[in-house]
């Protein structure tokens, strides 16, 4: 208990000191690329073909899925999920004011998106590992929310079982139709928030979370939210650094299977 409890002292309000942001430091990127490859069309999210579901009905029905029927996810299904999760609806532009005399005034910007986010920092990027997702090779792929493309990583090794076995051998990874995984940039949110910027990051997964959740009911599918996990392993798939990005939380996902009898 003692680091938890560390964790909880040391990031309160009262303990920060200046921000990044009021010290007058550049703004970091709103995107970041994880590492190279090609960019690839996504259809439009309006295109997945959604159940008649109501809200009422989506959160009654929520429930952690691990099996997983053999059919794909469409194009059109992972375009929807990924918009459900960090889809972009407008972007702002602004100046902040100049902290000394003859500075010229920042440019702010920021990315309003379909979850809540301390500040809007949105401070993760979207990597999804595909299994079965119609027209997408196995592998790992970045999600670009600024153009709403997929970005192909260049991460050869990074396949279902090996994802798996970094997440203590959890078998639904490998039977998935798509894993997301979730990847905190440390310094989009410390930048505003300081320290106390880790508890952003840790409530913004959830939030993130709940909408994959809530977007499976409507295409027929489900999802299981993966917490436990060797972060070291799972970093190092994905060539992060564990500091200033870092895997934070992943989601298995796939169709439902048919109701028997």
């Amino acid at each position: 208990m003692e680091t938890g409890e560390r964790f909880q002292r040391e990031t309160t309000i009262v303990r920060l000191g200046p921000s990044d942001q009021k010290l007058g430091l550049d703004q970091p990127p709103l995107e970041v690329r994880l590492a190279g490859g090609d960019e690839l069309e996504l259809p439009a999210a309006q295109e997945a073909a959604l159940g008649a579901f109501s809200l009422r009905d989506a959160i009654s029905g929520r429930r952690s899925l691990r099996t997983y029927s053999d059919q794909p996810l469409s194009l059109a299904d992972l375009s929807y999920l990924l918009w459900a999760t960090q889809g972009i609806t407008r972007t702002w532009e602004g100046r902040e004011p100049a902290r000394k005399e003859g500075v010229e005034p920042r440019v702010h910007r920021v990315t309003f998106r379909n979850v809540p986010s301390a500040g809007a920092r949105h401070a993760f990027e979207t990597i999804v590992v595909a299994g079965r997702i119609s027209g997408l090779a196995p592998g790992a792929y970045q999600y670009l929310p600024l153009d709403g493309k997929l970005l192909a990583l260049d991460l050869p090794g990074v396949r279902p079982a090996a994802l798996a076995a970094a997440c203590l051998g959890q078998e639904m990874i490998e039977r998935a139709a798509a894993t997301f995984v979730w990847v905190a940039v440390r310094e989009r949110m410390t930048w505003r928030y300081g320290e106390r910027g880790y508890r952003y990051l840790y409530l913004d997964a959830g939030h993130v979370g709940q909408n994959l959740s809530l977007a499976c009911e409507a295409i027929g599918a489900g999802a299981c939210m993966i917490g436990a996990y060797d972060d070291d392993a799972v970093n190092a798939l994905f060539g992060l650094d564990g500091v200033d990005r870092f895997a934070i939380y992943l989601a298995s996902t796939g169709k439902k299977p048919a109701a028997s009898g």
